[in-house]
């Protein structure tokens, strides 16, 4: 290799290395910048979905700092490992928000918020993410009808085990002729949300913080 091609080899490379730094300086530079925004987008985005579901009133403390990680499987039905949101009043249990899921929609998984009173009342339902039929099966998501506010104030103690059903499998929820695949999965994972409540209230509520244990 000749002493020009030798020179003009090192050069391109360097300029190619400068580029590539620069590059570098300014993805990092761009992702430090917009880090903080999009994680409090995020925060406030979640603390909106949470008052959709339970009252300003059941709670006093900081929901998103005062969360314990919930195990996969079981009667929630979530895949991976979720959260379980603790609000207290005055430091006393006053509610749960969890995560819960239904596999057995008519498109696949349906995923929802479960708010749940220490008293083991639902305070409100709301639908995270479906594949449900447009026009047909999505009535569950509050966007598209008041379906779901079917399961205020519900709890086992006010709805019997066997009335968790739809009426067209004799039970006490309303349904949407046509559409029937959808709000049974719905019902049948509000309806374990409760009994996993109920089975690990106090154990939820004295779990460690996430990322603490």
């Amino acid at each position: 290799m000749s002493e020009s091609t030798l020179r003009h080899t090192l050069t391109t490379t360097g300029i190619m290395i400068g580029f590539t730094a620069l590059g570098t300086l300014m993805l990092a530079s761009a992702f430090f910048a917009t880090r903080a925004p999009i994680a409090e987008s995020e925060r406030q985005a979640k603390l909106a979905l949470f008052q959709q579901v339970l009252p300003a009133k059941l709670h006093d403390n900081d929901l998103l700092k005062d969360a314990t990680v919930v195990a996969p499987g079981g009667e929630l039905g979530n895949r991976e490992s979720t959260l379980a949101y603790r609000a207290r009043v005055a430091g006393q249990p006053a509610a749960l928000i969890l995560e819960a899921t239904a596999p057995d929609g008519y498109s696949g998984d349906i995923k929802l918020l479960v708010a749940i009173r220490a008293d083991g009342t639902l305070a409100g339902v709301r639908v995270l993410t479906h594949k449900e039929t447009p026009g047909l099966g999505d009535y569950i998501d509050i966007a598209h009808g008041d379906w779901i506010k079917n399961f205020d104030e519900q709890s086992l103690a006010k709805t019997p085990e066997a009335a968790w059903k739809v009426k067209k499998d004799g039970g006490a929820f309303d349904y949407m002729a046509g559409a029937t695949i959808t709000p049974r999965a719905v019902v049948k994972a509000v309806h374990k949300a409760l009994k996993y409540f109920e089975g690990h209230r106090d154990e939820l509520f004295a779990a460690p913080v996430a990322g603490e244990e």
